[in-house]
């Protein structure tokens, strides 16, 4: 991981956290207009994440809203969701904001802290806030730090996020004037502030890595192609277009990859089958051939001798017995 500080203009912010937590809710209402789609990843297909940049309070600020990461039903896509996600905040965000319900703190939402640090690292949290929507759910007089000092699993979160939560109500708080805390004017500028202070604890820069720094290469160098083929396009409009190339071309690779897995496997579990097939119509085993002739060899040596000691007998009516003159 290292620190950058260039492209410092604008201050890239990722929000995180599971469908139905009001992330694309908080973002309209940072930005104080609906500027990204509500329930925009309710649509099964849709995988992508979803960015707007909008001058608030004197700061350029980009809200990147991702889909429902860790969400059981989106598993299988997660992998697109990342490449989409780490390719609209490249070279690197500056904040992220895991968005959580002002409700229970559960095992599924404890598994999406560790595999947001398991994909990103540890040092994620130091760029990170935690803020909770469905403000309106907390006990009358509340604020959020006496709800997250009820559970340790949430205190521990926040503790490791430099102490850093907040609180909104996308819904019930948006003209709140009698309780100045229950305000979405007053906990967004708190939010700001606590981003303020992140970009100056990590000395104005942004949070990277090697995955990070190479698609932000990749992606400088796709910017030139698409300038030389599209010269009228601004700055703005040629990064976008060479990012949408980027997913595209990443997606493409990885289902070529997969198909190329899935007929090899398929090759190979029928190979397998086949040499494993039993050999019905064939002879049988060559050691089982020689056990049974020689089991009826045995069988039709007794039954010889047997019966040459009954023509012996038949022969003189008795048992043959040798004489004194025999001797002779």
């Amino acid at each position: 991981r290292t620190l950058n500080k260039q492209n410092l203009n604008t201050e890239r912010i990722v929000l995180l956290g599971k469908t139905g937590t009001g992330k694309s809710s908080l973002a309209n209402t940072i930005f104080g207009e609906t500027r990204l789609k509500i329930n925009h990843f309710n649509d099964s297909n849709a995988c992508l994440s979803q960015s707007e940049t909008k001058t608030v309070d004197g700061r350029s600020l980009t809200l990147i809203d991702t889909p429902g990461f860790f969400d059981p039903s989106r598993s299988e896509k997660l992998e697109h969701e990342m490449l989409s996600c780490i390719t609209e905040c490249a070279p690197g965000p500056h904040a992220f904001l895991i968005v959580l319900k002002a409700e229970k703190f559960t095992e599924h939402e404890k598994a999406v802290i560790a595999q947001l640090c398991e994909y990103f690292s540890e040092d994620v949290l130091k760029y990170t806030a935690v803020v909770f929507t469905h403000g309106d759910q907390l006990p009358e007089g509340m604020k959020i730090k006496d709800f997250v000092n009820e559970s340790e699993a949430l205190s521990d979160l926040v503790r490791k996020c430099g102490s850093r939560c907040h609180v909104i109500d996308n819904k019930y708080w948006k003209n709140n004037q009698e309780d100045e805390y229950r305000s979405n004017k007053f906990q967004v500028a708190e939010l700001l502030n606590s981003i303020e202070d992140i970009v100056t604890e990590n000395n104005g820069g942004y949070y990277t890595n090697e995955k990070l720094q190479t698609l932000e290469t990749e992606i400088q160098k796709e910017e030139n192609r698409v300038r030389k083929s599209s010269e009228n396009l601004s700055q703005e409009e040629i990064r976008k277009q060479a990012k949408v190339n980027i997913i595209k071309r990443h997606m493409e690779n990885a289902q070529k990859s997969w198909l190329k897995y899935f007929v090899g496997f398929a090759i190979i579990t029928g190979l397998f089958a086949i040499v494993s097939l039993p050999k019905v119509w064939g002879p049988p085993p060559q050691g089982g051939a020689k056990q049974l002739q020689g089991g009826r060899g045995v069988k039709r040596g007794k039954k010889q001798t047997k019966k040459k000691k009954r023509l012996d007998t038949a022969s003189t009516g008795r048992p043959h017995k040798r004489s004194a003159g025999d001797e002779a």
